[in-house]
């Protein structure tokens, strides 16, 4: 465990030192250190429980399955083939295909979109009045 304990302070001491070469351009000494033990702290935390979670999980037998598994794999031959079939629509498709009745066509005429021309009028300003607008408008 000793071993383990210099690798975790390892890790927090390199937390440490990240820490605190980013945050002394910003800050006071003080508070440079205060985030950097935090940092140490944190990081020896996280190496410590990511070594505990490792070693728990070296402990578990690998042939461990669980019921859900050990019954999955009793039913081998279900669920490999997945037959679809979707309804016939092929009578819907015709009635989009047909064309409508001549009567309808008639009645619905086509009419080309006739917008308003637009059409410059005459100011009576002057152009040096626009002049003394637009260095107006820049100024500010």
């Amino acid at each position: 465990m000793t071993g383990k304990i210099r690798y975790f302070l390892l890790i927090g001491f390199i937390g440490f030192l990240i820490t605190f070469a980013v945050s002394a351009g910003n800050n006071l000494f003080a508070t440079s250190l205060i985030r950097s033990l935090l940092a140490f702290a944190i990081w020896f935390a996280l190496s410590w429980a990511g070594s505990w979670v490792i070693s728990v999980l070296k402990e578990l037998p690998p042939d461990v399955e669980t019921q859900e598994e050990a019954a999955m794999a009793g039913e081998l031959g279900k669920g490999g083939n997945l037959d679809l079939t979707t309804p016939d629509e092929s009578k819907e498709i015709g009635d989009l295909l047909k064309q409508a009745p001549e009567g309808e066509l008639s009645e619905q005429q086509f009419t080309p979109l006739n917008p308003p021309r637009l059409v410059k009028t005459t100011d009576d300003k002057a152009p040096e009045e626009l002049a003394k607008v637009v260095r107006h408008l820049t100024e500010q």
